[in-house]
């Protein structure tokens, strides 16, 4: 029985070093929580209970509902604490079929037909957010973007172009179906320009990655756009570049064209023999 005064204060100091000398407690550090198993917590919970008790000259007999609440609460508490710890320590890391982020990369294609409505504005806008956020040097985000979803924009540059073009190249700009535009028939594309010092390239790519990849996360198909391109920063098409109104000191560097994928393509194979770790002789 523990009772309030001078001999119960003097009689709780002992319970605390004794916290760490139980069964099952021995040669540990006292601050390593994360090896603290479920009989330990017992006899944490029990030894503390009694120290604050004692501490607040509660007596056992007179305060046993008390007491009982005490030792519950704080067992739960650190059952709680131990368990989501250990759990967090040992959880096995989820298979690439549960892992969003792995379905998405592998799940990813280049659409090369789309279907004629334009991705909304506000699902573009997340798709942006998701690029700039994207790793670059020194966070000097050398980029700049331009994002257009005018079709009269879209299919005037592409009817120049096919002025120019040979009938050869006409041909093949075409292929077997119908061509609105020659990005590839994308209803919505992104033009992305690095500076003209030519640095930055790197970083625009990685930024390109993040769009496309949070694009095939909500459902909508893109495509990198390196030939069109070259056509918008030609001569002919300078009416049009300067529409898009990049800044002095940026040059375009390629494009991304996104829409509703008419298409599902497979996956094309991948060479893995060009991938391989290094290993050294000791």
């Amino acid at each position: 029985m523990l009772r309030g005064g001078r001999e119960n204060k003097k009689q709780a100091g002992v319970f605390a070093p004794a916290l760490f000398l139980q069964p099952g407690m021995t040669n540990r550090d006292p601050c390593d929580f994360h090896c603290v198993n479920v009989v330990d917590v017992a006899w944490i919970s029990f030894y503390f209970v009694i120290f604050v008790a004692n501490s607040l000259n509660f007596t056992i007999m007179k305060k046993r509902t008390t007491l009982l609440t005490l030792c519950v609460a704080t067992s739960a508490i650190l059952l709680s604490g131990c368990c989501s710890q250990q759990t967090a320590e040992t959880a096995e890391p989820a298979s690439p079929e549960q892992n969003p982020v792995i379905e998405t990369i592998m799940a990813r294609r280049s659409v090369r037909a789309y279907k004629p409505q334009p991705v909304g504005r506000d699902t573009m806008q997340l798709i942006l957010d998701c690029g700039i956020n994207a790793p670059n040097g020194m966070n000097a985000q050398p980029w700049e973007v331009r994002v257009v979803d005018n079709q009269d924009f879209l299919e005037g540059i592409t009817a120049l172009q096919m002025e120019q073009a040979t009938p050869e190249q006409q041909s093949r700009m075409k292929g077997d179906g119908e061509m609105r535009n020659m990005f590839r028939n994308a209803p919505t594309v992104v033009f992305i320009a690095n500076r003209s010092d030519g640095s930055g390239q790197i970083d625009c790519g990685l930024m390109g990655e993040n769009m496309i990849l949070a694009a095939q996360s909500l459902g909508i198909g893109s495509c990198c756009l390196g030939g069109p391109v070259a056509f918008v920063k030609s001569p002919a098409a300078a009416e049009y570049l300067s529409a898009l109104g990049f800044s002095e000191g940026y040059t375009l560097l390629y494009a991304i064209g996104f829409g509703y994928p008419d298409e599902a393509p497979e996956a094309k194979p991948r060479d893995a023999s060009k991938v391989r770790f290094v290993d050294f002789e000791e």
